[in-house]
């Protein structure tokens, strides 16, 4: 390739340089030949007549011919495209014998000499074959291929020197003139960079044009025409349906804050613009009547994030996290479908408690669906909506496990009913707690033997079993002073204030008007004459004494189990966890590569006693029932797309989506 860029940039310099040598020669030779004594001068040039003038004027010119022969040849590698002819034309009369010129001889050499021009300007030599370029051997890495790039009928030109001069001329196309572009060298497949992760297999690498839509395609899993066990088709009563929505949507300022975990990612789309796109299209798209956000920054949900969802005929409430963060929870709803009851945000900080002393929070709404009026006069219990994201940190399961009792003791009150029932509860969220896992066990069954378990394993995030220190939980977890029962109750909750009063008539009361106490007069007491200074007088039937009933309710004492906490709501999830047609779990998000599951949607469900296990039929008993939900997708599946976020999704989290039906009675 130098020797051919080298070809290419001498060429119109040894051509330039011929033709200046061929004009100064032509100009010397005048000037030598105009000192001549004979003043005849024929043709275009005159010609002495020879003597000592005339030999010097050979010795000068012969020289001149050599240096100029040597100097061209050594200019152009071996002279490429001398024409020797021409070189030597200009002065090949004069080397001629001198008594043997005469006018004819003259005219004969001018003659001779402008067909020599001539020629050279219609020179349609080839290169010499000295100049042909070797082949290039070839050598490892980045593979230069030879492309030839025609510009014109005749032309070879050069794609990266512009060459100008030699675009003028008209050349026989040579195999080394050739233009040249870089060519990537297909790579060998067990060549691959490939990602490996500690119990996974060997991942190859997503291609560079990946169809999104088609990779992360979830489908839409239809429980509403399943037969029951009396083969009767679930909901066949009127039935108030609705879809919930609940999205770690992933906060800008967690995402700068920890950049390591999404250097996969282009830095196009993590783009806060181009990600809000993304969320907003993918909240029109699914359109549910709840939405439960996580990680929402503040300043976008005031600026962004709420007018547009306001447009979308949403109403909003917020809860930002405590202390100085900037991300929060959301709970939206349509308020064409559900009438606001009451909302109640959670904070689980409590000051001088070690073990609630982050700032996550939740949110719980309780809401009345609204009956379209083509239904009749009917009825529907209210609806019960929380909304929490749960503290990361692996190794503090115990603080998660206090969280959750909060959180579970403001559902107990919200959704208590005046007979003590709980109207139908969705909780979702952010837990931060794998599948079948100590706090998720909790949520499901209701019970959770804690005492002496380590910490890490509540959430079952991360494996510390091999550290020789490890915080295991001790009874009780939580102190009395927090007002929270290991029922996850609140303490007001299970110890009512006494309102079933004794009831007296007036003749009752009224014997109790005078009494001995009565009569003594009080310490300090003013005389007052014909008011302080007489007794009353005993009636009949006086009572000599009366008991006085100590009507101040003493401190609340409950009861504490050692080492277990409990609730009784009857909580389920949505998902299963597991693709059967995949064999495979599902993931929700992809921390570090690692596909797992963190985000649930939980709603109660009626239980039954199945032998020594309690069942829960969610789609068949109850007033709650799951009508469908958004299918979940494997790691597999998600390395396919490069992982989260991706240009398809703009989160590290996958939505969840399910669809609910309530049972609708006569009042």
């Amino acid at each position: 390739m130098t020797a051919s860029c080298l070809c290419y940039l001498l060429l119109p310099a040894a051509r330039l340089f011929r033709a200046l040598s061929d004009a100064f020669f032509t100009c010397r030779k005048n000037a030598l030949l105009a000192k001549s004594s004979s003043p005849q001068v024929e043709g275009d040039f005159a010609m002495a007549p020879r003597g000592p003038d005339q030999e010097e004027c050979e010795g000068l010119l012969q020289q001149w011919q050599e240096e100029a022969s040597s100097q061209m040849l050594s200019t152009v590698n071996e002279g490429p495209l001398i024409d020797k002819g021409l070189a030597q034309s200009s002065l090949a009369l004069l080397m001629d014998n001198p008594g043997e010129q005469d006018a004819a001889s003259e005219d004969k050499w001018s003659s001779r000499q402008l067909s020599d021009l001539r020629a050279a300007e219609n020179l349609e030599e080839p290169f010499p074959e000295v100049l042909r370029e070797e082949p290039l051997p070839e050598v490892e890495g980045p593979m230069w291929a030879a492309v030839p790039m025609q510009t014109g009928l005749q032309y070879a030109d050069c794609a990266v020197l512009s060459m100008g001069a030699l675009a003028a001329e008209q050349w026989e196309e040579d195999p080394a003139v050739v233009a040249w572009s870089i060519a990537p060298e297909p790579m060998p497949q067990e060549e691959a960079p490939i990602w490996s992760f500690e119990g996974l297999g060997q991942l190859q690498p997503p291609p560079m044009e990946i169809p999104y839509h088609e990779i992360l395609w979830r489908e839409w899993e239809d429980f509403s025409t399943q037969l029951d066990a009396q083969g009767l088709e679930a909901g066949d009563g009127p039935q108030f349906q609705f879809t919930l929505m609940s999205y770690n949507i992933l906060a800008q300022d967690l995402m700068q804050q920890s950049s390591e975990l999404y250097l996969h990612c282009h830095p196009d789309i993590l783009n806060w613009n181009y990600r809000f796109a993304n969320l907003m299209q993918e909240f029109q798209h699914w359109d549910p009547d709840i939405l439960c956000l996580q990680e929402v920054q503040e300043d976008h949900y005031w600026e962004q994030l709420e007018p547009s969802l306001r447009m979308m005929g949403f109403t909003c409430f917020y809860k930002r996290r405590t202390g100085c963060k900037t991300d929060g929870c959301a709970v939206c709803y349509k308020p064409t479908r559900f009438h606001l009851l009451c909302a109640s945000p959670v904070e689980y900080f409590r000051p001088g408690l070690e073990l609630l002393n982050r700032d996550n929070v939740g949110l719980v709404l309780l809401l009345q669906p609204l009956v379209p009026e083509g239904l009749g006069q009917v009825s529907v219990a209210p609806l019960c909506v929380a909304n929490t994201h749960v503290l990361y940190n692996p190794r503090r399961g115990d603080v998660k496990l206090a969280q959750m009792a909060v959180l579970l003791a403001e559902v107990d009150k919200v959704a208590r009913l005046s007979d003590g029932s709980h109207c139908p509860i969705i909780l979702c969220g952010d837990l931060n707690s794998v599948p079948d896992s100590p706090l998720y066990t909790f949520i499901r069954d209701g019970v959770l033997q804690y005492h002496g378990m380590p910490a890490w394993k509540v959430s079952g995030q991360e494996d510390f079993s091999h550290q020789l220190y490890q915080r295991k939980l001790q009874a009780p977890l939580w102190p009395s002073s927090l007002g929270i029962t290991d029922c996850c109750q609140y303490v007001t909750s299970c110890h009512p204030k006494r309102s079933e009063r004794h009831k007296y008539s007036r003749e009752f009361l009224l014997r109790f008007r005078f009494c001995n106490v009565a009569c003594q007069r009080p310490e300090g007491l003013v005389f007052m004459e014909g008011v302080t200074d007489t007794k009353p007088e005993q009636p009949a039937g006086w009572a000599e004494s009366v008991l006085v009933e100590d009507t101040s309710e003493p401190e609340p004492v409950f009861p504490r189990a050692a080492g277990t906490i409990q609730h009784c709501l009857h909580l389920t999830s949505v998902y299963p966890h597991f693709l059967p047609q995949l064999g495979r779990p599902e993931v929700t998000t992809m921390p570090l590569g690692l596909g797992t599951t963190v985000d649930y949607i939980f709603f109660s469900a009626e239980s039954r006693e199945n032998g020594d296990r309690v069942d829960r039929r969610p789609n068949q008993d109850g007033t709650l029932k799951l009508l469908g939900r958004l299918s979940l997708l494997s790691e597999e599946i998600l390395w396919a797309a490069n992982g989260l976020p991706n240009p398809f999704c703009s989160s590290d989290h996958l939505c969840l989506l399910a669809s609910f039906g309530m049972e609708v009675s006569a009042p």
